[in-house]
Order: C-alpha cells, then structure tokens, then sequence
C-alpha cells in the first residue's frame, strides 16, 4: 500500500497499526537476508508503539502518520537508536536526540520501523565500510551488480520491496533520485534548505538535502509538507519563502470528461541531447583468452548500451503524456559553459567541505573511513583558491541556469542530478517505465528540475504522470526465500561459500563520487 492508502484505512478501523506492523515485520523477517537493506530493525519497540496506537482507538487519532511504519537512512539521528552512517567511525554511535526531520515525522505519529544501509558515510551505493556490497536492487536481488541507486539504496529497497512503506533519504550527489529510478520510486530532493539538516550527519554543507522516498507522489507531498519547514537551529532553514500546500498539488486536475490534466500551464524544457541514442554501436565480444577483468568490462559496456536505449525510448512516451496531459514541450539550450561549470574540476570543490567536518578523524586514525576515505583526503589537498573558486563558479552556473534555461520554461528535464544538486535546486525522480535485462524487467525513471521553492510544480506534474499511467504501481517480483530472520542466510556479501565476492575499493568509491 501508499501511506495514504494505509493511513485512510487506518483512520477508518478498517485496519490495525499492530496489523500494519506486523505485516511489514514479517516480509523484512522473510526477505532481509535477500535484500540487506537494514543496518538495524526495531522491532520490540516498533510493534509496542504500533499496539499502544490501537489501545488509544487510532481512528480517533488526527495525526497525519499515525501508525504508519517508516525507515530511516541511517545517516539520521534516532534518539536511544545506533546511528552509524554505516562507517567505522560512527559504529557505536547512540545520539540522545532526534534529526529535526525524523522529529517531525515521528510527531505526526510515524513510527521507526528501522535504520536503512547506506553508502559509507553517504559516499556511494550501500556497502560496508570496507567495501563489500550489501544492499540489493529489489527488482534483481540476485545479481549484487544491478545498482539500488546512490547512498540512500538501503531506504529505497526497504520501500520497494514493501518492508517499509516510506523512507527518508539524503541527496549531496544523487542519492535520493537515483535509487528512486533504480527501483521504481518516487523520490524527492527539495530545494536546499527547505528541509533542516539538523541531526544529520554531514557530508557537504552546502549540498546535503533530506528528503522522502515512496511509492507516488501523494506520498512524496505527505511527507515533505511534514519533513520541511523553518528550524532555527539550522540557519539554512530561515527566511525562506512559505512552504505551499504540496498535497493540494499532489491531486491532479480534471477535466470536464474525468481525464487528468496538469494543474498549472507548464512548459517542460528539453535540452537538445535529452532524446539523443548513446551507447553507439555494440562493444566486441571479448576473445576466449580474455581476462575476468576484461570480461566484466565488456558486461558493463553492454548493459550501460541496452540501459541507454531503454531510457531513452522511455523518456520519449513520458514527454508524450506530459503533451496529452497539457503541456508544451520546448527546447532549451543548455547554459553558457554547462560541461564546465557541472564537470568534474568545479564539483569536486566540495570536497574539502566534508574534510573540514572530519578533520579530527582524519588526523588521527584514517583508518576509520574504510573504502570511503580518498575523497576526504582529496579535499584536504584541494586549496583554498580552488575551493572559492568553485564556490563563485556554483553562483555563475545558478545565475545562468535561472536566466537561460528557466526564463524559457517551468520546469526542465534532466538526465542526471549533479548539476541541480550543485546549485541547490529541486528534483522529483518518477517512474516513467521499464527496460528489459537478463535480470529481468527494470525500472527506468524520469528527473524534472524545477525553480527554487518550486517543490508544489514538480510534485504535481508528477502526480498528473501518475494518474495517467500506471508505472508507479508496478511491484518487482517475490524473490526466493533464502532463509527466515533478520539478516544474512548467506555471507553478508550475498555470495555463496567460495564464491568470489563484490568489493568496491577506493577508485569505485571515489568514481561513485564523481
């Protein structure tokens, strides 16, 4: 179910919170050893709250969340709950208080059912900190190499394989819209300061973003209207612009014959590559002496071409529907200078942002870091000079994206979020359909840009997408049981005894954070 759906039934007696609960904890008992997208279940205290709600009559309860179990990236604070980041650094890390934005949830009557994997102190897909892949995609968990997406991976396969019905998520470079695609969710990274970053454990101060992941984008609506809002303990957070009413915006128009339309006149903006083939033509076949090394290369090269081609069919349907759903479709050059200004050299300025929080460590045992510690020894190497001028260039490319591209358009897609996550605007990750792969079918996502504070507009075209489609109610499919329990029937590798296991070193991680 959606947290609306759940939540309606909820409110009406039709289901109980201790029903919901137990719904939830018995797929995370059946199926976490295949997904490994927990760091830490809470399950004593999660059905306690979950049965305590149904002794005080829930459907009396006004409450928005009440009842309704949700994981939590494991970045945020959880008051009396280990908070690891999933590092060495933090392993028995207990913070007597909670993340502004769990707080918030949590006082709308959320209920923590656990802490999600994530990436090494949100540096890459979910491992452990030294390196060995845990969390799968729950649309292929047999194959360890098929992403979940960025850091957030652990919250996103906690939803999409219906352990949790929501989660929170963490954007510095993707991480929240990328395992939205990966795994057919709605994802949301609001404008930069919208929500407070208090409670979270830092990787970049200027370009860390919470915010949700679920299943549509009622639910997205749902939880930001609750997560965001003005905290005076983050200064980020103030003087900003109201926050409007996202969840009128989550439903979509009609019109006079029931079809659905798009609340506002929107102008969707398509760069001029958006639509482009690539992946050109198939790579060799690898001769029969080749290497292991060689042979895994030429699998990535093929899989990166065929997930090429699906997307981009994918992305032609999906503006196709923004078309008959009322929109105007225009083209809009990329700014002056965008490969520069979202390339490499600028992007990395926020290296020694991280470095600068954890310089304590890093002096004294950088062991610490695990397989995530060369981009935090990249950003102690990186001057001062560079740094400012990665921060001016950051104003340069806002300037730019704000005068050329969004004084021709309401909203723009995008095929990749660094750029937005560069200069702190919105994006709303959705799923627009499906590609097929060995493993099966696997989702493709759409990535809409919006202007700053424009969180309603994203979330409503979103919605309209939804209400006419059905991409976002597709469900990967049961996977076989490999044991009963929380955690690892296998290795936590997911390898069999003397298999050769998936390890990201160092150069993974740091490509990851590229």
């Amino acid at each position: 179910m959606t947290v609306v759906e759940a939540a309606t039934l909820l409110r009406e007696g039709s289901m109980g919170a201790g029903e919901l609960m137990e719904a939830c904890l018995a797929r995370v008992r059946s199926y976490e050893s295949i997904y490994q997208a927990f760091n830490t279940v809470t399950r004593e205290t999660a059905l306690e709250q979950a049965h305590a709600i149904e002794d005080r009559a829930a459907r009396d309860e006004t409450s928005p969340l009440t009842g309704i179990p949700l994981a939590v990236k494991d970045n945020f604070f959880t008051a009396g709950v280990l908070t690891t980041a999933n590092s060495h650094l933090f392993k028995e890390f207990v913070p007597d208080f909670d993340a502004e934005a769990w707080a918030r949830l949590r006082a709308a009557g959320g209920i923590l059912l656990g802490k999600t994997q994530m990436g090494p102190l949100a540096t890459s897909r979910a491992t452990t900190p030294d390196g060995t892949v845990t969390t799968r995609n729950a649309w292929a968990p047999g194959n360890p190499r098929i992403s979940p997406g960025g850091s957030s991976s652990g919250s996103a396969t906690a939803v999409a394989a219906g352990m949790a019905l929501a989660a929170t998520g963490t954007q510095t470079g993707g991480s929240i819209t990328n395992p939205a695609a990966a795994q057919g969710l709605t994802g949301l990274k609001p404008t930069m300061g919208r929500v407070s970053l208090r409670g979270v454990i830092p990787l970049s101060y200027t370009r860390d973003h919470p915010g949700p992941l679920a299943r549509d984008a009622q639910d997205v609506a749902l939880l930001l209207q609750l997560m965001a809002g003005p905290d005076p303990a983050d200064p980020r957070t103030l003087g900003q612009p109201s926050l409007p009413d996202l969840l009128t915006a989550a439903i979509p128009s009609l019109t006079t014959g029931g079809s659905p339309r798009l609340r506002w006149p929107t102008r969707i903006g398509v760069p001029p590559d958006y639509l482009q083939e690539r992946g050109g033509e198939p790579p060799p076949e690898p001769p029969p002496d080749a290497t292991a090394e060689d042979r895994a290369r030429y699998e990535r090269m093929r899989e990166a071409r065929d997930r090429a081609g699906g997307e981009v069919q994918a992305r032609r349907r999906m503006l196709e529907t923004f078309r008959e759903l009322g929109a105007d479709i225009v083209e809009v050059p990329h700014p002056t200078d965008w490969e520069v200004l979202t390339g490499g050299s600028f992007n990395n300025a926020r290296l020694p942002e991280r470095s600068e929080m954890f310089l304590e460590h890093l002096r004294s045992d950088v062991r610490g870091f695990g397989v995530s510690l060369s981009p935090w020894i990249n950003g102690l190497l990186l001057s001062g000079t560079e740094y400012l001028r990665g921060q001016r260039a950051k104003l340069l490319l806002l300037e730019r994206v704000l005068g050329e591209i969004f004084s021709r358009c309401d909203v723009v897609v995008q095929t990749r979020p660094i750029p937005f996550d560069i200069i702190g605007l919105p994006l709303i990750s959705f799923p627009i359909g499906v590609r097929e792969s060995e493993d099966g079918a696997l989702p493709v996502g759409g990535l809409l840009g919006g202007m700053p504070w424009a969180e309603d507009r994203l979330i409503s075209m979103a919605a309209a997408f939804q209400a006419a489609t059905d991409w976002h109610r597709r469900r990967p499919p049961e996977p076989e049981v490999a044991g009963d329990g929380i955690g690892p029937a296998a290795p936590r590798d997911g390898a069999a005894d003397g298999e050769p296991v998936l390890r990201m070193d160092v150069l993974d991680v740091w490509d990851e954070c590229q």
